[in-house]
């Protein structure tokens, strides 16, 4: 990528190693990281600069139990979850290790690739790919619920965090490719269904994090504030320092917060990687 070049998310431009080989990841089966790689084949939706940023940004306390990644792909942001997990248990508390990330998304092939990358991790006893649409997700657990398969009731149905990098494209923008316009367009999933199952299944003190296209901060907040879960932190993300930001990273609790924590970061500065980039991802890409 240039210091021009707005955030994308297709595979030709996902290859964050430098940016003079951005534009060879298009070519590549595999996406290594640090401490994982990722099968990058048959995923409808692929590695993507805004999924690596969610993450790499969002909050965790430690304290998080149950997990859920919704849309997971290629299962990157679920590993990179469990990376920070397991990383906070073994510098702070072993008792930390013990979470559980459930990756979900609707396309099968999406489905069985997560499932080969969470398997070939350290992580792998820790992660599980579910295929299944979110709706049918929800119908699984109200099954299982009611057939008493939960025999600590209604708190094992409920999660400590969940993240997405859902679709946003509308009607106009269609991708070519059937598979990769079924998982990038919100008609197959909007974040006002992510908002709604959170608002039902988040844990009390759970968060939601969500990654979207800055023009869409105000529709997302009053939508989550009218289902009674309220923005606590939000990161404004530009391409590079002069431009407007292009993305939201967005989280909410069920509880209000008397200060939002808000920042802002830039990808690329005077024609590199930014200082703020290079720290978010240093535990992450191999070269930045």
């Amino acid at each position: 990528m240039t210091g021009d070049t707005d955030i994308r998310t297709d595979s030709s431009d996902t290859d964050t190693r430098s940016p003079a080989t951005a534009n060879a990841a298009s070519e590549e089966t595999v996406f290594r990281f640090k401490r994982f790689s990722v099968i990058n084949r048959r995923s409808a939706m692929k590695v993507n600069t805004d999924g690596v940023l969610l993450g790499a940004a969002m909050s965790f306390s430690g304290k998080e139990r149950r997990l859920l990644d919704i849309g997971t792909g290629t299962g990157t942001i679920a590993l990179m979850a469990a990376q920070r997990l397991s990383d906070l248990a073994d510098n702070h508390n072993p008792d930390m290790a013990d979470f559980r990330i459930t990756g979900i998304d609707i396309d099968g092939d999406s489905a069985t690739e997560a499932d080969e990358n969470f398997r070939r991790s350290d992580w792998k006893d820790k992660l599980t790919a579910v295929h299944a649409s979110l709706k049918d997700f929800e119908m699984a657990i109200e099954g299982n619920l009611s057939a008493g398969g939960n025999p600590s009731g209604e708190d094992e149905a409920r999660f400590d965090m969940i993240f997405s990098n859902p679709p946003y494209y509308g009607g106009d923008m269609k991708a070519p490719d059937p598979r990769r316009c079924h998982a990038r367009h919100s008609e197959s999933l909007s974040w006002g269904d992510i908002i709604t199952f959170a608002q039902k299944y988040l844990s009390e003190d759970g968060r939601l994090a969500l990654i979207l296209p800055s023009e869409e901060r105000t529709a997302l907040t009053r939508t989550a504030a009218t289902d009674g879960l309220y923005l606590s932190r939000l990161i404004n993300i530009k391409t590079v320092p002069r431009k407007k930001p292009k993305r939201i990273l967005a989280e909410f609790s069920r509880k209000r917060t008397g200060t939002i924590q808000e920042e802002t970061i830039s990808i690329q500065d005077a024609g590199t990687w930014s200082e703020d980039y290079r720290s978010l991802l240093s535990d992450f890409l191999i070269s930045l």
